[in-house]
């Protein structure tokens, strides 16, 4: 298991997983008040969480489901990326993409958060790929006879 470090300025405890298989913890929003999002519009709510990741990894922020299917509410760049050389407050940009105003509350639940090791690359220029079976086929050609 990684060990983080983490600066924790919110008034919450730290985010936890839910379940032993969970992926994802849970982002508490760290607000003086409720913030009621429009139709339509987006805000950054802050999380009171500091982290430093080491070199490969980084740490994703996701929507959460629940909020997506019953309230239109979802991050807006999803999923977003910290990358491991940040050291600013995790943010959170919702978006109400409902026709209803939200409130966010204080300490509600408002994303997920993933880490995730990754791998950079270095580009060889070719002229021509290897073929596969699927080839240049695109959006929505898999499954298709």
């Amino acid at each position: 298991m990684l060990q983080l470090p983490v600066i924790n300025e919110s008034p919450y405890e730290l985010p936890t997983y839910a379940t032993v298989s969970s992926a994802g913890l849970d982002l508490k929003a760290v607000l003086a008040e409720a913030v009621t999002l429009a139709p339509l519009e987006r805000k950054i709510l802050g999380t009171g969480l500091k982290i430093a990741l080491p070199e490969g990894y980084e740490a994703q922020v996701r929507p959460r489901s629940g909020l997506a299917a019953k309230h239109g509410i979802t991050v807006l760049n999803a999923p977003g990326t910290i990358d491991a050389d940040y050291r600013g407050e995790i943010g959170v940009i919702l978006v109400n993409l409902s026709n209803e105003p939200f409130t966010v509350e204080p300490g509600e639940r408002i994303a997920q958060l993933v880490i995730a090791q990754y791998t950079q690359i270095q580009w060889t220029l070719v002229n021509n790929l290897e073929e596969t079976e699927r080839g240049a086929g695109g959006f929505g050609s898999t499954g298709k006879k």
